[in-house]
């Protein structure tokens, strides 16, 4: 397991995820003060794909530089507020999400167990009453 690789990527995928997230909330800050701007971007943003943000915002500095510069700066200010307690959430995140995971599993194999069981007494009990099993 490459933990600093796993660090890399999952970094990448935030930045993204923060890039979006900035592009959203700039959009809806647009939408109050320059219509045909927030109308501009969100077809721009229609056209090139937010999967990538670094990608994204490279496409949109050379298109509208200024916004560009908006997102970036709304994205910092995202990523310093979150980043306080990011890490605890997301390990906490997990373990919540992997214990109610279990939880569904341990159900699922306790009434199947049940199940079971009730299905073989039954059957015991019928081949025990069978005159037709009796010596």
């Amino acid at each position: 397991m490459d933990l600093k690789r796993i660090a890399k990527d999952t970094s990448k995928v935030m930045i993204s995820y923060l890039t979006f997230q900035a592009v959203k909330t700039v959009l809806n800050q647009l939408r109050e003060t320059d219509v045909p701007c927030a109308f501009w971007l969100n077809a721009f943003s229609s056209r090139e794909s937010i999967q990538d943000g670094e990608r994204y915002l490279t496409a949109l500095m050379q298109e509208r530089p200024e916004l560009a510069l908006r997102v970036m700066t709304v994205r910092q200010h995202i990523a310093e507020e979150i980043s306080e307690y990011l890490p605890e959430m997301i390990t906490l995140g997990i373990q919540q999400s992997n214990m109610a995971h279990r939880r569904g599993q341990l159900e699922r194999i306790t009434q199947m167990s049940s199940v079971e069981l009730e299905l073989g007494t039954r059957f015991d009990e019928a081949v025990d009453s069978d005159p037709a099993t009796d010596p």
